[in-house]
């Protein structure tokens, strides 16, 4: 599975490919992507690491004027594949903890057994969350495809009046009822479209670096400019010594968006004023719902000799849920360490506040069995 391209004015064929590092992905019907790693340095960082974020209003953009039923239908069907896989992959996450409570719990100190706990119940209340966000969508897609129905007819209704004679007063009247409820439909309908729209989470996209067989040479500058409706990102890059490569940005969050495409330029600064353009494509955004971390590369010119590699990860929840989000499956290493460090020792040897704690039960038991308790 690859990300399509849409071309811009200037035809320009290019594509989105996930690179091979992203396994289990590609169909074979994808055409693979070369390893990155002979020509794709490592991003080294110009400034400190800020995530910036690009928000076109406070929170919601306004309303559109014509309603995109098409278009939505793709992008719902893929934000439910997305959930789904989330929805999975959180399962799985807490079956696997699950299980090595099962396994531990007689041999494991009881500071092991109480992290997995919490981890365990917060991946549960994630995934509550997850449910309820997903029926949430399901019903505000069903409300949506209600007033698209009344919509049509109405439509139909005032095409079947207005091809007859309007010579009666009736006549007029129901074209008129007929405008006014398709007009009240197709403001519902774009109601519905941007508050789905509002629910669709964000894209945290991560700079990896420009790739280029013979393309990219020392000393070389490069600006990128993003545009992803009212939301931007611009970023400039130079090409170092021994492959590396400096930005002075690398993160950027975008709200993603129903009608929209993600538009990349990529711009060659030669000298003061002398620039080149070297490529400028718009990528489809719908196959980015998904629950893992995503490395794709963007085809920039036409020939495909200059490749951009970007990180994108999904958070199905908007910025203020982002703690809530990346503290599920991210927190699985973390368990996986403390879990190797307490298998150093042997697991039945208590510590110094377990002993305590067990002598003092004993010699609580031993003064309820003498009758001094």
């Amino acid at each position: 599975m690859s990300l399509s391209v849409r071309p811009q004015r200037r035809v320009l064929v290019a594509k989105i490919n996930r690179s091979q590092s992203f396994a289990g992905v590609n169909s074979p019907a994808d055409r693979p992507f070369r390893n990155l790693s002979p020509f794709t340095p490592t991003v080294s960082r110009k400034t400190g690491s800020r995530v910036s974020r690009m928000f076109s209003m406070s929170h919601k953009s306004p309303p559109p004027k014509v309603p995109q039923p098409n278009r939505l239908d793709e992008v719902y069907e893929a934000l439910k594949k997305g959930l789904t896989a989330y929805l999975e992959v959180h399962q799985l996450e807490l079956e696997k903890l699950s299980t090595q409570i099962r396994e531990s719990k007689r041999n494991s100190r009881l500071g092991f057994l109480y992290d997995l706990d919490k981890q365990v119940k917060s991946i549960e209340r994630f995934l509550r969350r997850l449910e309820f966000h997903a029926s949430k969508i399901d019903e505000l897609y069903e409300a949506y495809c209600i007033q698209r129905r009344l919509r049509d007819g109405a439509h139909n209704m005032v095409k079947a009046y207005s091809t007859g004679s309007p010579g009666s007063r009736e006549a007029r009247e129901s074209l008129a009822e007929a405008s006014k409820g398709y007009k009240e439909y197709t403001e519902n309908m774009c109601l519905l479209e941007n508050e789905l729209e509002s629910q669709l989470g964000e894209f945290h996209i991560r700079m990896k670096g420009l790739a280029g067989f013979a393309r990219l040479c020392a000393g070389d500058q490069y600006e990128i400019f993003m545009k992803y409706g009212r939301q931007r990102w611009k970023l400039r890059g130079r090409i170092e010594v021994n492959s590396k490569q400096v930005w002075d940005s690398e993160e950027m969050v975008f709200l993603p968006l129903v009608t929209e495409f993600l538009s990349i330029k990529v711009t060659e600064l030669k000298s003061l004023a002398n620039h080149v353009v070297v490529g400028n494509v718009s990528c489809e955004t719908k196959d980015l719902f998904a629950a893992l971390p995503q490395v794709v590369a963007v085809d920039i010119n036409d020939l495909g000799t200059l490749k951009l590699s970007l990180e994108v990860t999904w958070n199905p929840f908007d910025k203020d849920d982002q703690p809530s989000a990346a503290s599920t499956v991210n927190k699985a290493s973390t368990v996986n360490k403390r879990f190797s460090t307490y298998n150093q020792s042997p697991p039945d040897t208590p510590s110094l506040r377990e002993q305590a704690f067990y002598v003092s039960v004993h010699q609580a038991g031993l003064l309820r069995r003498h009758g001094q308790w």
